[in-house]
């Protein structure tokens, strides 16, 4: 994977406006690719990291109750358009013999949403992570987003949220096991 080019995505967005019509060099657009690169630099950084050294910080622990870290918010840009999708995570997950730290499942959401990113791949990339990565007995993740590439271009009206599922291990397996969890996210 590439490195963050600052400069190259100023002159990207200078080009950008100027196919636009906008005259780059007015003084409400003069910054303004300075801070597009910063926006950037930010909402893409998820690219140059692995969100799976989250896993390590875990400890050994023989619990075996669910674990559930509720409401997680994100801010994730939409690959097709390059928009923001803006929504909060849920991630469950059964112990097997090991527990991640709370601020690491927050970590694990907001590596995986820093990337241009379809809210179907996030939501499947957290679940596995807990399940395969951590080594759960299983893991369920529920994300709502809303999409602002949805709204800005007519497709749908203003408030609409997409909500995506992914199940792993036994919250695949059980149907019960499953709906206890949904319940407790809702």
């Amino acid at each position: 994977m590439g490195t963050f080019d600052g400069p190259r995505i100023e002159r990207a967005v200078r080009e950008i406006l100027a196919a636009i019509g906008e005259d780059t060099s007015r003084e409400g657009l003069r910054e303004t690719p300075a801070r597009v690169a910063e926006a950037y630099a930010r909402l893409f950084s998820g690219l140059h990291e692995d969100p799976l050294r989250h896993l390590d910080i875990s400890f050994d622990e023989s619990a075996e109750d669910l674990v559930l870290m509720r409401d997680i918010p994100f801010v994730s840009v939409c690959e097709h358009h390059l928009l923001p999708m803006i929504g909060r995570a849920s991630a469950a997950y059964l112990p097997a013999g090991k527990v991640l730290g709370f601020s690491e499942i927050v970590r694990l959401v907001e590596g995986y949403a820093a990337r241009p990113q379809i809210q179907e791949r996030l939501t499947a990339q957290v679940a596995d992570a807990l399940h395969d990565g951590l080594g759960s007995r299983g893991s369920l993740v529920v994300v709502e987003a809303r999409h602002t590439c949805m709204a800005a271009t007519g497709a749908w009206s203003p408030g609409t949220t997409a909500v995506t599922s992914a199940a792993r291990g036994i919250f695949a397996e059980d149907p019960a096991r499953r709906a206890e969890v949904m319940a407790a996210i809702t």
